[in-house]
């Protein structure tokens, strides 16, 4: 009974991005099953300034502090608050979760449950509105229907029937289809007239749909996951969850459209598998880096945009399924995800179109001011991710094998890179020009700019990737390692970028250090698309710059996507000289100390075409040469192709790496050395031109 007494008292509540965290005064009305909350206490006696009906809510403990908790009504309505402790907070959760499951369970007994399992709102006519269509009785409870047994000491378990998941099953898909079916019709409505496909009703009616069918998948989720390790347990640490070999059995939803197992058999597979399987015998390649010609490199042709649903529209059973063997948090590095859901290029590939605006990136060494230079840095950095995603529908680049490695290069044509009027940064010294010829034969007399850029996979567990990219006749490069660490999040999968960036411009000796933003994969189960989250930095040492560049992911309701914001300042008298706002996918305003703006369109922004080899004149570990049968499979839409050729690298991989454990032999990178927490080019321009001078001076 000390429980279910009234508690009240003060918390934060999140309002919105204007006012933030406000102090409110809240009571828990245990007998009524309401959360109020006030201005403040003498305000008591008063209307509440807002209520919420707990039957039915969940209370949500955060994960990002040990203050913070949310409160989310069955109506769809939210509170987030913040207690002033941990203590605190968990004495309102506790209290809240208690009075929350009283009140949801008392009308669960004041509701008989449904009659028939195949009730269907499409049955009773398309003429009539939801809101006619829906009854009091249709509470989460009645609806699934769970029954309860008493335990020895009394205590209500609830029971999960064998038949019963797949009673929601079908309920659930029936409601799917409906949904579908409503998102059908709306988008079918024309866009002008008195009732159109924009209107603003319609467009939250969409909205809302999605989300109330993505939270009871998130719901059923749970179920499943409580019902399988009431039947066989959690899976163990470290498991490998290869999806088309399921653990579990499937239903006939799940089996719909899903993917084939292939034999293993290796007499059974393509010449082409077989040469994958075995083209990395022990011994038979050489881990000694090449140098890549430039010229040998022609402009890249292909144009593989990933704005086609496809086979994700197609196979949306077989994500479920793999959902349902998935825990939130649960590291992903593990899972073989399906096929269909990749991207016809290498993530190495995708760190290489980054650089798809040279001119910009050329342009920071050519600014007149330590300021400028900074800044230019900054509006090089915001515009390399627009590039970096092929189209708006979020698919995954392949995981690159270890040992892998892709080359590339631009050509700027000098006349279209940015210089300042004010600096001869632009021109080379005569000193230099000779260098240069030293450097690079013949291209100092060239009309163009040369960037190369390698990359290398240079670890598989943890999967780390190193890239590098330099322009010798501007005497600039940079150098990054990045491990991703993906995890599942319930709706959406959240990878970081854990490694550190350095920008060298040698002739000003200065260095710039950076960091990558989060990314996520957004409605994986709908139309997925990516956004950008969190916060990343840019300093320069020497000359006592820096940036902060924050990502912002979009709140729950309002705000815009793929929002940015940030500053440049110097440090030494905290003066902030520019700041930065806009989205980093279409239009970025700079506003200057001096009070001028510049408006950046990316979407007009020219991009350079990557400079590649054939496909002929690669290494067997070089990216394109080695998923070729995979991207030419996906091409294709050949499904079960592609996911036989991507599963035989993967298990030459798993052999070689299990070889190479057995005999204790250390894995040897091509073209990355592994410098304390991080991995460094072997031959970076900062010592090649330090080399080079010195012969010079010992020659003079």
């Amino acid at each position: 009974s000390d429980h279910m007494e009234n508690i009240y008292g003060y918390l934060m509540k999140y309002t919105n991005l204007v006012t933030g965290w406000q102090y409110r005064f809240f009571v828990l009305n245990n007998d009524a099953g309401l959360l109020e909350y006030f201005v403040n206490e003498q305000s008591r006696h008063l209307k509440p300034r807002g209520t919420l009906q707990l039957a039915g809510a969940v209370i949500s403990p955060s994960d990002e502090d040990s203050h913070t908790f949310t409160v989310n009504a069955a109506s769809g309505e939210q509170y987030k608050l913040r207690a002033t402790d941990a203590k605190e907070r968990q004495h309102w959760v506790s209290r809240l979760q208690i009075c929350t499951q009283h009140h949801t369970e008392a009308i669960g007994k004041n509701n008989p449950p449904l009659k028939s399992r195949s009730f269907s709102l499409a049955s009773q006519g398309s003429c009539n509105s939801p809101g006619v269509q829906r009854r009091p009785s249709q509470n989460a409870i009645s609806f699934f229907n769970v029954g309860h047994h008493r335990s020895s000491s009394g205590k209500r378990v609830p029971i999960l029937q064998p038949d019963h998941l797949v009673d929601v099953r079908e309920m659930m898909s029936q409601a799917e289809g409906q949904q579908r079916d409503l998102i059908r019709s709306i988008e079918c409505l024309p866009v002008s007239g008195h009732l159109t496909s924009l209107d603003q009703d319609l467009l939250m009616l969409k909205a809302t749909s999605m989300a109330t069918m993505n939270c009871l998948n998130d719901c059923f989720h749970i179920l499943q996951l409580q019902h399988a390790s009431q039947q066989k347990g959690s899976l163990p640490a470290g498991t490998t969850i290869s999806w088309l070999e399921p653990k579990i059995s499937l239903s006939n939803h799940f089996k719909n459209g899903a993917a084939q197992s292939f034999s293993a058999e290796i007499n059974n597979k393509p010449a082409s598998v077989r040469e994958e399987q075995s083209i990395s015998e022990p011994g038979q390649l050489t881990r000694e880096a090449e140098e890549i010609n430039p010229d040998e490199e022609l402009e890249d042709i292909s144009d593989d945009k990933e704005d086609d649903l496809g086979a994700v529209e197609e196979q949306r059973s077989i994500i479920l399924h793999l959902l349902s063997q998935l825990k939130l948090g649960m590291d992903l590095t593990r899972v073989v995800l399906p096929t269909f859901i990749l991207e016809k290029r290498s993530l190495l590939e995708m760190y290489a179109d980054f650089m798809s605006h040279p001119d910009l990136f050329l342009a920071i060494t050519n600014g007149s001011s330590a300021e400028e230079r900074m800044i230019r840095f900054v509006e090089y950095y915001l515009t390399s991710f627009h590039e970096g995603r092929k189209g708006a529908i979020a698919k995954k680049p392949y995981n690159p094998i270890i040992g892998e490695t892709f080359h590339c290069s631009w050509r700027m044509p000098k006349s279209e890179v940015v210089t300042d009027a004010s600096s001869n940064l632009s021109a080379p010294s005569s000193s230099e020009q000779g260098t240069l010829a030293t450097d690079v034969e013949g291209q100092a007399e060239l009309d163009y700019y040369t960037v190369k850029f390698v990359a290398e996979q240079v670890s598989h567990h943890p999967p780390v990737s190193g890239f590098y990219a330099e322009c010798v006749e501007r005497k600039m490069c940079v150098n990054a390692h990045v491990w991703t660490k993906s995890k599942f999040l319930g709706m959406s999968i959240g990878v970081t970028m854990v490694g550190e960036g350095l920008l060298s411009l040698l002739e000003h000796g200065e260095e710039y250090t950076f960091s990558l933003p989060c990314a996520y994969a957004r409605s994986i189960l709908t139309v997925p698309w990516v956004e950008l989250g969190g916060k990343v930095n840019i300093n320069c040492a020497k000359t006592g710059y820096s940036a902060s560049i924050n990502f912002h992911t979009k709140p729950f309701y309002g705000g815009k996507l793929h929002r940015v914001t940030g500053e440049v300042k110097q440090n030494a008298t905290n003066t902030v000289v520019c700041r930065v706002q806009g989205e980093w996918n279409s239009v970025l305003e700079f506003t200057y100390s001096s009070g001028d703006t510049k408006c950046v369109d990316l979407t007009k922004l020219a991009v350079t075409r990557k400079r590649v080899r054939p496909l002929e004149k690669q290494g067997p570990f070089e990216s394109r040469r080695l998923w070729q049968h995979v991207t030419e499979s996906l091409r294709d839409g050949d499904i079960d192709k592609a996911t036989e050729h991507k599963r035989a690298l993967e298990e030459r991989q798993r052999n070689e790496e299990r070889l190479r454990a057995e005999t204790e032999t250390p894995w040897c990178t091509k073209y990355f050395l592994k410098e304390g927490d991080g991995w460094v080019y072997h031959k970076p321009l900062w010592k090649t031109i330090s080399t080079v001078q010195t012969q010079q001076m010992d020659n003079n």
